[in-house]
């Protein structure tokens, strides 16, 4: 049984800026797996699903990229967070967070069965 999530649609972009915002320039290997260790090993990134979002905060300028060489001195694409990608990361983190307080006030509800 595997007790790993997918993350959710519309997070991953969030968690992907957020992790370039507080570790500096990653590859895709590495942002995976920072994102998978902030989530104590419960999110599974699947990298089919990483790379599309890369290429799209990138196309918004949320994200640019550049060529280096890996700490297994392996060639690959580094990301890092814009000036425009921390603002769109402050709205983002807004918006979520008045989203799960609105779904918290549900969950909490009383007389609701689950």
């Amino acid at each position: 049984m595997n007790t790993r999530a997918e993350v959710w649609q519309g997070t991953l972009a969030l968690m992907v800026l957020k992790t370039l915002n507080a570790m500096g320039p990653q590859h895709g290997y590495g942002v995976a797996r920072r994102i998978e260790q902030t989530s104590e090993n419960l999110l599974s990134i699947n990298h089919g699903t990483l790379y599309p979002v890369l290429l799209k905060l990138e196309q918004e300028g949320a994200i640019a990229s550049e060529w280096g060489v890996s700490e297994n001195n392996r060639r690959a694409k580094f990301y890092r967070i814009t000036k425009s990608g921390r603002k769109h990361l402050a709205t983002e983190v807004t918006e979520w967070a008045q989203a799960t307080e609105i779904v918290a006030r549900f969950i909490a509800l009383k007389g609701m069965k689950a």
